[in-house]
């Protein structure tokens, strides 16, 4: 299973990622949007972006690792147990986030190492 380690190694070797902060929890941009971060609402979950048609099957698929709480109904995010999800499902969750928040120039540079 996967660990807050692991979400810094994932989130940080995807192109042009900035390690931060938002609202005094760590974070990851990329050009200047945060694309996963830990919640400052639930302890230990990471909120990362996620196409709105996805998020119900996601919901469904995995109700002990996804979840959203009525702070994040109406806006395109998905909370993640990190401690319940692989490491290649985190990557992925990770991967589809960024491509989100990514501007399109940027996309080319995914898988490109």
């Amino acid at each position: 299973m996967a660990s807050w380690e692991t979400v810094r190694t994932l989130a940080l070797a995807l192109p042009d990622v900035e390690e931060g902060t938002a609202y005094r929890r760590p974070a990851f941009r990329v050009s200047g949007k945060v694309f996963a971060c830990e919640s400052p609402h639930v302890a230990a979950a990471l909120v990362v972006y996620v196409d709105p048609e996805e998020r119900p099957l996601l919901l469904a698929s995995r109700p002990a690792a996804y979840f959203v709480t009525p702070h994040y109904e109406g806006h395109p995010l998905l909370l993640v147990r990190v401690e319940a999800v692989a490491d290649d499902e985190l990557e992925e969750r990770l991967t589809d986030s960024w491509l989100l928040r990514a501007p399109t120039r940027l996309h080319g540079a995914l898988g490109s190492d």
